[in-house]
């Protein structure tokens, strides 16, 4: 009996998105799931499906390895803040001839009530703090994006992040919250009175978990500084898992 060759797919991971479609795709019996998580995360959960962690040494090198491997398609589900790989996977995709599909889950949108400020950068977002008079602020930016706060020795800042900052910047005055989401909206309320938070600084990075503390701001008249997404390469787009499970198909990646 001959054994049928698996077509090999890459995911670009680490997202809620991510992880849903590697589970998914790896129930299937003509696929080999290989997810390729950037390793900004200590101990980050592995997705179904094979793993590898590290980078790939830019387009060229991602290049590389699709011809090496065998890949037939690529779907990109990283972070939309991830804009470098983004670049990458579209230039070394088109080196490779590797079909490529941007899975992106919507950005959030403001609505009566908010008060949103958008930035295109973080010296936007410092700008905006110090001239807007805020004083207790919940920064919400990942731990290698604080170093442009640190200075703010007027402001007191409540740092969340999911591992620890190494190094932690040398803020005058916070605290570190070491949490990881779904964040629910009751427990967003309280963090929000119990800390007296009057700003959040935050990046739009769209999905249900961490968009309580928006909820909970717009309730509380709270402002809002958000960074809005870098620029993405012109790519074919997916906004759901199944929509990106339909890409899969011969009308689009051409699987043996």
């Amino acid at each position: 009996m001959q054994t049928q060759t698996k077509t090999k797919i890459l995911i670009l991971g680490g997202t809620t998105e991510g992880y849903a479609l590697a589970d998914a795709l790896t129930t299937r019996a003509d696929l080999r799931v290989i997810n390729s998580l950037a390793g900004r995360t200590d101990h980050p959960r592995l997705p179904a499906g094979e793993t590898r962690i590290g980078g790939f040494g830019g387009a060229a090198g991602l290049a590389d390895y699709l011809r090496e491997q065998g890949i037939r398609a690529v779907i990109d589900a990283t972070h939309p803040f991830a804009a470098g790989m983004g670049w990458n996977a579209a230039e070394g995709c088109r080196v490779a001839a590797v079909p490529l599909l941007r899975l992106e889950r919507p950005a959030w949108s403001a609505v009566p009530g908010d008060r949103w400020e958008s930035v295109a950068d973080w010296a936007g977002a410092v700008a905006t703090l110090i001239g807007g008079g805020s004083r207790r602020v919940l920064l919400a930016v990942g731990r290698q994006e604080l170093a442009p706060f640190a200075g703010l020795d007027a402001i007191w800042f409540l740092i969340r992040a999911v591992t620890p900052p190494d190094p932690l910047p040398p803020f005058p005055a916070g605290e570190l919250l070491l949490a990881r989401g779904p964040f629910d909206l009751g427990g967003e309320r309280a963090l929000l009175d119990d800390q007296a938070i009057d700003t959040i600084v935050c990046k739009n990075s769209g999905g249900e978990a961490t968009a309580a503390k928006l909820t909970a701001a717009r309730e509380r008249g709270i402002r809002v500084i958000i960074r809005e997404r870098p620029a993405r390469p012109a790519l074919p787009t997916a906004t759901t898992v199944a929509e990106a499970i339909a890409w899969l198909s011969p009308a689009s990646v051409p699987l043996p």
